[in-house]
């Protein structure tokens, strides 16, 4: 929620500076540009805004991760490191209460600190010592060294001079210090705002991995070989859900026979979402690279088939009454008329399935993939590696990104009458 609010505020505080200092600036023609609603060519989007998003993202990433790469003013409060220290109060049958200090000692995550040396201190309840990592917490059994232990009915009552019982808890300011149902005393460093590497790696703990795994592979395979298996498989689906959808969604939109028939089936499996349709899947196909294919075929069909269904019903009546008054043939309405007006609608399916196809990728390279960025994605999960797992969401999305750039160039080229009615 923090970090939600933190980029909302950054949003509006740029949104504001842009518009200072940047449109204040227009003159002309550029400053009295409107928006016309409906013509999707009045707005384009603005690469000032798109820097600075990426920018802020990145910052706040590294902020929150203690990243070396950006200013240390910038980083949100990290957790503790150092010696902590608190005061405890104990009882014991016969003997009066009495006050002793624990010293730990609390290391960087993958170090490792030995206890310090405390001396014991007068009275009966005796100063410890103990070491823990940051983002961890550990047992620090007081009563081992005090002159009574819990056979002379050892409790402890207080600590930092607040009251305390089984269940309960202290917040000091080093952290936390609790009390086990049986009465052991744990201590807790305060965690700070960062995530653990294990949540969340710093941007330069995942660019490092990747330099690692471009060097030396994966699981005996080349980054490459695990990026092109995967690049593979979903070209192969959304080629394949496209040379079918696009078809059956034109003999929907000008039929209403085949509407009528096929209108349920597809409308009824649009709402399925691929992953439901793993099991069946490997029960007809198999687990081999036919089943995975098939899945992402499914995945690209149902889009493709409702993009051209669309694109077919949204051409303009008054078009195809004016190619009939010029005398042109059905063949000639649907090779002029209907596919160059309906393509813009499919170029939007398109990127719409490719974008799904690469969201079930991941799954279906569950079923027995030995390549491949999900597969990647998933073993590395399963061992806690972060890391990789953020580096497999970042080359996935990356890719994606790619290819829906491409379709967007290869639109402006192939279809230059989107948006001008």
């Amino acid at each position: 929620m923090t970090v939600l609010l933190i980029y909302l505020v950054v949003f509006a505080a740029s949104f504001a500076l842009v518009r200072l200092l940047v449109h204040r600036s227009l003159s002309g023609m550029a400053a009295r540009k409107t928006v016309t609603f409906g013509d999707e060519s009045a707005v384009r989007p603005d690469r000032v805004a798109s820097v600075l998003s990426v920018l802020t993202i990145f910052l706040l990433w590294g902020a929150f991760t203690g990243s070396h790469w950006v200013p240390g003013f910038l980083h949100a409060p990290g957790p503790f490191v150092g010696e902590a220290r608190f005061t405890y109060t104990a009882e014991a049958d016969g003997l009066p209460p009495d006050d002793a200090t624990v010293t730990v000692a609390v290391s960087p995550l993958g170090e490792e600190a030995a206890a310090p040396q405390v001396p014991e201190g007068e009275g009966w309840a005796k100063d410890d010592a103990a070491s823990v990592t940051a983002w961890r917490s550990g047992l620090i059994r007081v009563d081992e060294n005090d002159a009574a232990g819990r056979d002379a009915g050892h409790r402890v009552v207080a600590v930092n001079d607040e009251p305390i019982s089984p269940g309960g808890a202290v917040q000091t300011p080093y952290g936390r210090v609790g009390m086990s149902p049986k009465g052991t005393l744990t201590f807790e460093p305060a965690k700070g705002w960062q995530m653990e590497p294990i949540w969340l790696p710093a941007p330069e703990a995942v660019v490092a991995r990747l330099v690692e795994i471009a060097q030396n592979g994966y699981r005996d395979s080349t980054l490459w070989e695990h990026l092109g298996w995967s690049l593979w498989r979903v070209v192969a689906g959304f080629v394949l859900g496209a040379l079918v959808g696009i078809p059956l969604g034109y003999a929907m939109g000008l039929s209403g026979w085949f509407r009528g028939w096929f209108d349920p089936i597809v409308e009824f499996m649009r709402p399925v979402p691929p992953l439901a349709l793993i099991p069946l899947v490997i029960l007809w196909a198999g687990i081999g690279e036919a089943g995975k294919i098939i899945l992402l075929f499914l995945a690209a069909l149902w889009i493709m088939c409702i993009a051209a269904r669309s694109g077919v019903s949204g051409v303009k009546i008054s078009k195809v009454h004016a190619a009939y008054a010029l005398g042109a043939s059905k063949a000639q309405i649907l090779r002029h008329v209907i596919i160059p007006n309906s393509l813009p609608d499919i170029f939007t399916g398109a990127r719409v399935a490719m974008g799904v196809c690469w969201g079930t990728v991941v799954a279906a390279e569950l079923v027995a993939a030995e390549k491949g960025a999900g597969m990647m994605i998933m073993v590395a999960s399963k061992f806690q590696l972060t890391d990789i797992v953020l580096m497999g969401i970042i080359l996935i999305g990356g890719i994606g990104f790619a290819i829906d750039v491409l379709m967007r160039w290869a639109e402006r080229v192939l279809v230059p009458w989107k948006g001008r009615g």
